[in-house]
């Protein structure tokens, strides 16, 4: 959903952000805030309607230093983000060993995977690195399709596999971040398998 990509679903994304580019700053920063306190002790797919909608205020919000100019106060229990003092509301992703906990207001590495506490790193790290070879099948190169005869075969296999790790990312592990931060979101899809937030119940 970034402001500068041009694919169809990133231009209606642009357009849908157009109502918070009317809000002033005083309504903008209320509306943010008022938003964060309603998502405060539950963990939230990226995919949902709300997230979604808080996203593309905060691209509005950063863009206008909204959070800097501190027209109205964080809800309870935000601590301020170190990549942009905005409240930090972080996203889990699949990449998380590589970019940790992503900022869902600046998109820059709000919290480094190394910085998380230890109990939550070891089962992180054994999910990423499980993870990892079964979202690699949608990048094989032919030389690696080749070899296994059925490729498209191994892409459902993996997407199925996905869907199963994804489910027991969001159930299992990321809830356990709430006992870090008022609100965490998760990657609930795999654009590269095919795998989309609605095969993946929870």
């Amino acid at each position: 959903m970034s402001d500068q990509s041009d694919s169809p679903l990133d231009l209606l994304w642009q357009e849908y952000g157009t109502i918070f580019r009317d809000f002033d700053d005083l309504s903008l920063a209320r509306w943010m805030a008022q938003t964060l306190g309603q998502f405060k002790g539950r963990v939230w797919r990226y995919s949902h309607p709300l997230i979604g909608a808080y996203r593309l205020a905060a691209i509005q919000g950063h863009d206008r230093q909204i959070w800097l100019k501190r027209l109205v106060s964080s809800p309870h229990g935000y601590t301020e983000a170190t990549c942009c003092r905005a409240p930090l509301l972080p996203l889990l992703t699949r990449d998380i060993l590589e970019t940790g906990l992503i900022c869902q207001h600046c998109s820059g590495t709000a919290i480094e995977f190394a910085d998380l506490p230890a109990e939550l790193q070891a089962p992180l790290k054994q999910w990423a690195e499980e993870y990892a070879p079964v979202h690699a099948v949608a990048h094989w190169e032919d030389n690696r399709r080749k070899p296994i005869g059925n490729y498209d075969r191994a892409f459902e296999q993996a997407a199925v596999a996905s869907e199963k790790l994804l489910g027991r990312f969001g159930r299992e592990l990321v809830p356990k971040l709430l006992e870090l931060y008022p609100t965490v979101v998760w990657e609930d899809q795999d654009e590269c398998l095919e795998v989309r937030p609605e095969d993946i119940p929870l």
